[in-house]
């Protein structure tokens, strides 16, 4: 207890009322104490005379004496403590009332109204809002009132017009006199007393009104929206008789108009105006009996199906169905019920259905008629009674077998209505549900009995044959003996043949396979020994050096053509070549062919025409061009200087007919049917080197792509070689450049082109060309070698050359797609290639480059370089 009142931290958390009872306990203790030593020292003096031993007094004295000593310590430190408590007291009497102050203060300022009740549930604090509130009915609210005499002052001075409960019975909800919503949130406190803010909601009741009045709009428009999209007239009437929705198809089927309902008119006198019945639940029939639904057929054909739906909460809804296709479609199905009744009673045969429990469901007139039944009467009657019990006993397993999904047909012999036995074909086919299971069966019945008897006579007939069958088979037997011996021998020897005949193919395939494998190795010194004497014919020179180089670039030529045309006879044998069929125009391509031997008829002396056309046909430009180049090269190889040579266009019915015409020697009758075979040539070839394939090309290629190759010729006055191409459609967006010889003006002066190839004699010969026609031009073997000459990222370039087959496996297209990106612009690229398959073309024009194949002739590639630059 002393170490307690002894500690200051002690008292200082003590309460107010706790240091009362504190300072009073030390008061009753200090009494107590001096009662004690005041007794003490009565009984030290009253003994002091009787005990006679002075030293026993004098000790009694001294513990005395020590106990006085500790009793007045601790009354001292206890009136220390006191004194300490008291100053504690006023402190804390003085922070008691300051917080009372700052509650005052804190209730004041919020803008709910606040009020504090005690355990009994009377007023002990509240606000100044909560005042201003009772103020409205005249009511001075005071402390001590209880909460459940301000709910009735609030209802007896019309404060409080409406109470509402919320969730629980901490949330109520009251409207004042003023219209005001306050809503009452309350806690209980520690001590049982009740805490209550009321809070003005009247914003928060207005935006709910606001919300709800918006939500039943909405709900308005949308159940208007759905009953406007229902495929059916719609019409409620309330309780009273009264329309109060309807569709715009109600309108519309009733011929009413939407200003007879704008005042919600009764719903009887509404249809008064209408053609249409008046249907309600009170609606009755000609029998009395309640009416739901009826169907009328209106004055303009139209047959609608009205129906009433009373409501629980009274009145009804009616709909309105437009039912015209509907019934034109019963009306139709009762015709084709009809014709088919018509058609199946002039049948022959007998015709039948049976559907639940073995009933007739249908029959026809000749069904009837053969089991003597009156017409109709067949229907709903069962199979054992028309047929009886016994016949039906035979005709039991084939039903059953119809019923179990399996279609029978048997012959069996029945007497019809005459008593007559005949011979009859049945066949029963089952009728499939939509589970999949027989809900009845067809029955068609055929008489047979006169074919069975000619099956009996023929039966006869054949059995007297078997006799002269053995003997006759007898002789043949010792023919076909010597047959099969003669056939044997024929086998053998077909067999050698056949043996024979693929060793020879198998040999031909391989020799066309191996050409056209090494073209490409073929083709390439060839044409770095072209690009080499183009380059030299484009210099000045000496007229002898110029002839001599001159007969050179034409054995060139000569070379290039016959191992071109070998190689395109090996790879027309090999299948290699595809056709790439398009629709494209004719002039596209004539246009090119015109310029080329326009320059080449003029070297020869020779003059030179083309009629062009607009036509688009269908067909493989590339093939194409080559047999028309054929064509040509042959007029000119065998027409004599000064000749003329016409390139022209007919239009026939069947397709466009390109005609190549010459005034040369001709072609005599006999040999006009071997021209087209290969190595052989016309007997006036006089000194032309070729090797007769030409022509063999053009018919390959032409029965490749289905043209049709016509020739006309007179000896000595020209020939005439036509080919018909049909007629094409093109594609959306067709566009092919057009390519022309003439005009080059100074389109490659000065122009920078950069060529990779693996050969280096390809890339001297094309340097030494384009130098020529004035080009900057940087050849290379490889992407580094051409990366160590030029910046590849930011030097100048108008055309990039690349060869497409390059060494270690690389291809022109990997190697393009390394320099694009590290450029800013994209120049025109020129792929050159020995290959010739419609999947490399179908990848360059996917990839936007130009193609050209090898061997190049030095003026192609001139006009190509001069429109990928100028474009």
């Amino acid at each position: 207890m002393g170490d307690a009142v002894s500690d200051p931290l002690a008292l200082e958390q003590l309460t107010p009322e706790q240091l009362r009872a504190r300072v009073a306990e030390l008061e009753s203790e200090n009494g107590r104490l001096q009662r004690i030593r005041d007794a003490l020292i009565e009984r030290v003096e009253a003994s002091s005379g009787l005990r006679a031993e002075p030293y026993a007094a004098f000790e009694h004295s001294v513990t005395l004496a020590e106990q006085v000593r500790e009793r007045t310590e601790a009354l001292n430190v206890a009136l220390h403590d006191l004194k300490y408590s008291n100053q504690a007291l006023k402190q804390a009497n003085e922070e008691a009332a300051t917080a009372h102050q700052r509650l005052i203060d804190a209730i004041e300022s919020i803008s709910d109204a606040f009020a504090l009740f005690d355990a009994d549930k009377k007023l002990v604090l509240f606000n100044n809002r909560f005042r201003e509130i009772w103020a409205l009915c005249g009511v001075n609210i005071q402390r001590g009132i209880t909460i459940e005499r301000c709910l009735e002052l609030g209802l007896e001075r019309n404060l409080i017009v409406e109470t509402q409960v919320g969730q629980g019975e901490e949330a109520n909800i009251y409207r004042l006199c003023d219209g005001r919503w306050l809503q009452m949130s309350s806690r209980e406190t520690g001590d049982g007393g009740l805490v209550a803010l009321y809070t003005d909601i009247t914003d928060l009741k207005a935006s709910e009104a606001a919300q709800r009045e918006q939500a039943l709009a909405v709900k308005s428009r949308l159940l208007q929206s759905a009953v406007d999209n229902l495929s059916q007239g719609v019409v409620l009437i309330n309780a009273e008789g009264r329309v109060e929705i309807w569709n715009d198809l109600f309108l519309r089927m009733t011929h009413l108009k939407s200003d007879q309902l704008a005042d919600s008119p009764r719903f009887e006198q509404l249809m008064s105006a209408s053609d249409v019945a008046l249907l309600t639940p009170r609606s009755r029939d000609e029998s009395d009996q309640p009416l739901t639904e009826l169907t009328q057929q209106l004055g303009d054909g139209r047959v609608i199906e009205i129906r009433t739906h009373p409501m629980s909460a009274g009145g009804y809804v009616n709909t309105y169905t437009d039912i015209t296709d509907h019934s034109r479609y019963a009306e139709t199905l009762r015709e084709s019920e009809r014709w088919i009744r018509v058609i199946t009673d002039h049948v022959p045969a007998l015709i039948a259905y049976i559907g639940e429990g073995m009933r007739y469901q249908f029959t026809n007139k000749v069904y009837d008629e053969w089991y003597g039944w009156p017409r109709g009467s067949l229907i709903g009657e069962t199979m054992s009674r028309v047929h009886g019990e016994g016949p039906y006993e035979r005709l039991k397993p084939y039903v059953d077998r119809a019923m179990q999904g399996e279609s029978v047909t048997f012959e069996i012999e029945e007497a019809n209505a005459l008593g007559e036995n005949r011979y009859l074909l049945k066949a029963y086919v089952p009728n499939l549900g939509s589970d999949g299971k027989p809900v009845g069966f067809f029955v068609m019945i055929r008489d047979i009995t006169e074919r069975r008897r000619t099956a009996m006579a023929l039966q006869q007939a054949y059995e007297n044959l078997e006799q002269r069958v053995r003997e006759r088979t007898s002789e043949l037997t010792e023919l076909n003996q010597q047959l099969r011996q003669e056939i044997g021998e024929r086998k053998t020897i077909e067999s050698r043949l056949r043996d024979a005949k693929q060793e020879a193919e198998q040999a031909n395939l391989s020799k066309t396979k191996f050409l056209a494998a090494v073209s490409h190795d073929l083709l390439q010194p060839l044409n770095a020994a072209r690009l080499f004497t183009g380059a030299l014919l484009e210099q000045p020179m000496p007229e002898r050096i110029g002839g001599l180089i001159g007969s050179v670039s034409n054995s060139l030529e000569d070379v290039e053509r016959l191992l071109s045309t070998l190689v395109d006879i090996s790879k027309l044998d090999a299948g290699v070549i595809k056709p790439d069929v398009s629709a494209f125009h004719i002039n596209e391509l004539l246009e090119n062919i015109a310029s080329e031997y326009t320059h080449i008829a003029q070297s020869e002396g020779l003059s030179f025409h083309a009629v062009n056309s607009r036509v688009v046909v269908q067909s493989d430009p590339a093939l194409l061009g080559r047999i028309l180049r054929n064509l040509l090269s042959n007029a000119v190889r065998y027409t004599g200087s000064g000749g003329n040579i016409l390139l022209g266009c007919r239009r026939r019915r069947e397709g466009l007919e390109i005609q190549v015409c010459d005034t040369g020697s001709g072609i005599p009758a006999d040999q006009l049917a071997t021209i087209f075979q290969e190595f052989k040539r016309g007997n006036n070839a006089g000194q032309d080197k070729g090797l007769g394939l030409g022509l063999a090309i053009v018919d390959k290629i032409a029965r490749m792509l289905g043209h049709r190759i016509d020739v006309h010729s007179s000896p000595g006055r020209g020939s005439v070689f036509s080919v018909l191409i049909p007629y094409g459609e093109l594609a959306p967006q067709h566009t092919v450049p057009q390519l022309k010889v003439n005009d080059f003006g100074d389109r490659l002066q000065g122009a920078s082109v950069w060529m990779i190839d693996n050969d280096q004699s390809i890339c001297d010969g094309m340097s030494t060309l384009l130098k020529g026609w004035g080009c900057d031009i940087v050849t290379a073997l490889s992407l580094e070698q051409l990366r160590e000459k030029v910046a590849i990222g930011s030097a100048a370039l108008d055309l990039l050359i690349v060869d497409y087959h390059l060494d270690n496996g690389v291809n022109g297209v990997d190697l393009v797609r390394e320099i694009m990106p590290q450029r800013p612009d994209e120049p025109p690229v020129l792929m050159i290639t020995a290959n010739y398959s419609n999947e490399l073309k179908q990848e360059m024009r996917n990839l936007g480059y130009h193609l050209m194949h090898k061997p190049i002739r030095p003026l192609k590639l001139k006009t190509m370089l001069s429109h990928l630059i100028d474009s």
